[in-house]
């Protein structure tokens, strides 16, 4: 039990460290900022369906970006020279990130929509 309670411990260390990571980026920090806007439009939004998709889109956003920051350190971390395999690597990335974000401009748009009419 106590080499559970201590890998649990070790975990949550690593992830807050992982945490501390994200938000020395610009681009983590400056999707995390949405935070108060998603909350507010989850207040008046009047399904449980639109705040459901909201929050996922948000959250997913999030994750992904994550994600790319890890493909990002990694590719850094194997060479600083340019190579087009690494520059593809963090394009695909980014890629990634940019449908998270369309996919929650949707969201939100969905939610004003509702709002709104």
């Amino acid at each position: 039990m106590k080499k559970i309670i201590k890998q649990w411990c070790d975990a949550f260390l690593f992830s807050c460290s992982g945490f501390k990571r994200l938000f020395s980026e610009r681009a983590f920090r400056q999707e995390f900022i949405f935070l108060p806007v998603v909350l507010c439009l989850l207040v008046f939004v009047k399904t449980c369906a639109c705040s459901v998709y909201l929050l996922i889109s948000y959250v997913i956003l999030l994750i992904t970006e994550a994600l790319n920051t890890a493909i990002e350190i990694t590719i850094n971390r194997i060479s600083v020279e340019k190579h087009q395999l690494s520059k593809e690597a963090k394009d695909v990335g980014s890629a990634a990130v940019a449908i998270a974000l369309v996919n929650l401009a949707i969201s939100v748009v969905f939610c004003l929509i509702e709002i709104f009419l």
